[in-house]
């Protein structure tokens, strides 16, 4: 392959592969891109999306070669199980990872059949103290039916992809937002297991679901892209935690939801238009620049959600060109919609499992 032979004179330490499905569906780029660079960490995930640069690409594999002065890269993978392996697998990962010196940690996992609370949940609990976790869920072009991931296992749909980065040099800024409105009261959660939601104010969750969406219903699960949840306090307090829906289950009434949910809280169902999507974008943006730019070449990863993605349509470069505009020339920009975004959010230090968030990863070398 001419373009991994290209990417090989960069003597890249690392290979982020960001495509539509049908990429992983064959060996045949994972062992070009080995062949090549049998020294390089390669890790990646299918798409509803890819970002490069300033543009949002359909159909497309974006290669970015990340060469480090100062920062050593490790990678992990594990398969996952089941659904209630989620915390496992994170567990998992975080072992197989040196604890000496790490700094951060990209986290790629499968976007189905998937707990990602869970699987934040169990990375953090098992990383050193202040190691920085970021990454997001596969996706499928917002089927939600196979979704793929590429690591060390090689490019399968059961397996979760950890990326531990190491050196004191290296700088982590992370900034995430939403920028979602609700809709309808808050309604309470009376039933639920884990990430599954089998009741709201003590009726089938799925009824009181595609009631509010009325003609929408028909094209459930995908267009629960269009209304997440917001989790809200028991307290009704709003979280900033957003919830997608990945399934129903007409059978017992049941919508199975990205991450877990608050058994004793309340969910409000939103709604976005573009121009709000933008702004949220670029919150996160500044949020990830803090006071200034970095000093030099930074990485920049965008991880957006597939739902923000069919609200702005063909308007959806404008929140990764806003990005662009404000992180400068010296970004290089690289990343993926997805079915779930993961970033700091809440308290200091805390990684949390998003949905319809754009959330920003800046890395770079002091």
């Amino acid at each position: 392959m001419a373009a991994a032979r290209a990417l090989a004179v960069a003597a890249p330490d690392l290979l982020l592969v960001f495509g539509a499905t049908p990429f992983f569906e064959s060996p045949d780029l994972l062992e070009a891109l080995r062949h090549a660079m049998p020294d390089t960490v390669v890790a990646g995930c299918s798409t509803a999306g890819e970002i490069a640069a300033r543009e949002v690409r359909e159909g497309t594999c974006a290669i970015t070669a990340v060469a480090f002065g100062h920062t050593t890269v490790r990678a992990a993978a594990t398969p996952l199980a089941s659904m209630a392996d989620s915390r496992g697998a994170g567990e998992r990962l975080a072992r197989d990872l040196p604890p000496a010196g790490l700094v951060a940690v990209l986290v790629l996992g499968t976007g189905v059949r998937i707990n990602g609370s869970a699987l934040v949940r169990g990375l953090q609990d098992s990383l050193p103290r202040g190691v920085r976790i970021s990454g997001g869920l596969a996706a499928d072009g917002g089927r939600f039916e196979r979704t793929w991931t590429m690591g060390t296992l090689g490019a399968r749909d059961d397996q979760v992809v950890a990326i531990g980065f190491y050196g004191e040099r290296l700088a982590v800024r992370q900034g995430s937002f939403a920028g979602w409105v609700p809709f309808g009261p808050a309604r309470k959660v009376t039933r639920c297991v884990d990430n599954i939601l089998h009741e709201l104010d003590g009726e089938r969750a799925l009824d009181i679901y595609t009631r509010y969406l009325g003609d929408y219903a028909r094209d459930l699960p995908a267009s629960g892209l269009l209304f997440p949840f917001e989790m809200v306090s028991r307290n009704r307090e709003n979280r900033g935690i957003f919830r997608t829906i990945l399934g129903v289950n007409a059978t017992d009434g049941s919508l199975i939801l990205a991450g877990e949910i608050d058994p004793e809280g309340y969910l409000k169902l939103m709604h976005s238009n573009t121009e709000r999507l933008i702004d949220g974008a670029e919150s996160a943006a500044r949020a990830a620049l803090g006071e200034a730019r970095p000093a030099g070449p930074s990485l920049a990863l965008l991880v957006s959600c597939v739902g923000r993605k069919l609200v702005m349509g063909n308007r959806v470069e404008e929140e990764v060109e806003c990005v662009a505009d404000l992180l400068g020339a010296d970004a290089t920009i690289a990343g993926f919609y997805s079915n779930g975004e993961i970033a700091e959010g809440g308290p200091p230090g805390e990684c949390r499992l998003h949905n319809q968030t754009m959330t920003i990863t800046l890395l770079s070398e002091r």
